[in-house]
């Protein structure tokens, strides 16, 4: 028995999943894929768009109205007059788009007991494995008096949920 495989000329993009696997094992490989959809990463709200990271990206600036940086780098200014009233809220504040890929600053305010919590992270468009790729650095507060902490993006294959929880397991 001869086996096939495709090849496909240099000039068309490659843009599916080529492996075989039995029809009982369909379900299983496609939760596991490198090729499935994303879901939209947009914090807050739950959004029924599904698709690939481009798709995302003009999704997220037409639909959400997320702003775009072109950099790797910015600033911005949150003020709370009383940082102690704590809503459970969640923000999605930036889309950066640096070293070719795309990374969304995330930011969640909640209570862990009696504790006002502000928590921010980064969130990378695309898969876990290439998420271990970069790093990140942020720094919070007034001049003088700043907090700065690094981190592992988390892929948007996380929800923001499912982060914030590992989070207050303490994982």
């Amino acid at each position: 028995m001869q086996t096939r495989t495709r090849e496909y000329p240099k000039h068309i993009p490659h843009r599916g999943c080529l492996e075989i696997i039995p029809y009982s094992a369909k379900l299983q490989h496609e939760a596991l894929c490198n090729f499935r959809h994303y879901n939209c990463p947009y914090a807050g709200v739950e959004c029924p768009v599904t698709g690939d990271i481009p798709l995302l990206v003009t999704h997220r600036r037409a639909g959400h109205n997320v702003e775009m940086r072109p950099s790797c780098t910015f600033k911005y200014r949150f003020v709370k007059p009383n940082p102690y009233a704590v809503e459970n809220a969640t923000w999605m504040l930036e889309v950066l788009h640096c070293f070719d890929r795309y990374f969304c600053l995330h930011f969640e305010a909640f209570r862990l007991g009696g504790t006002p919590v502000y928590m921010a992270f980064v969130r990378f468009m695309g898969d876990e494995a290439d998420a271990r790729n970069y790093s990140y650095s942020l720094e919070v507060g007034p001049r003088g008096n700043k907090r700065s902490w690094q981190g592992t993006p988390r892929s948007i294959r996380d929800s923001p949920r499912a982060v914030c929880d590992s989070v207050k397991r303490g994982n």
